[in-house]
């Protein structure tokens, strides 16, 4: 029995997420949804939804399809039923991208410590 056959092989790439989407193009693509992110902004805090840390999670698929989840400031928000719709629409327009999807959850719920110091500044919590 050669060593190949006893040892079971170890990948230490494991937990690492492959992607079908070369390295340059992926940067590309997660550079651009990240500037079309922060076009968005809620009506009533003078600051993107990037910055304020709505955003939980961008996935790109290897179809190009784009996966988001994000919060809002309140579940009572009032612009909780056209807020996904305003991140679809500005996400969909990067260029290589098949299409968006948002998923909206208040699990965690948002808190101001999720804000970047871009955010903060804006609203003078400095």
């Amino acid at each position: 029995m050669g060593l190949e056959q006893t040892q079971e092989k170890i990948d230490v790439r494991e937990g690492i997420v492959h992607s079908a989407i070369r390295p340059e193009e992926l940067a590309r693509l997660s550079d651009d949804i990240i500037a079309a992110l922060k076009t968005v902004y809620d009506p009533e805090i003078p600051a993107d939804i990037f910055e304020l840390g709505l955003i939980y999670k961008i996935d790109i698929e290897d179809d190009r399809m784009v996966k988001i989840d994000m919060t809002l400031t309140a579940p009572g928000c009032p612009v909780a039923g056209e807020m996904p719709g305003w991140v679809e629409n500005a996400v969909g327009t990067v260029e290589g991208i098949s299409g968006v999807e948002v998923s909206m959850t208040f699990d965690p719920p948002w808190t101001p410590d999720r804000m970047s110091e871009e955010a903060q500044v804006a609203l003078g919590w400095y």
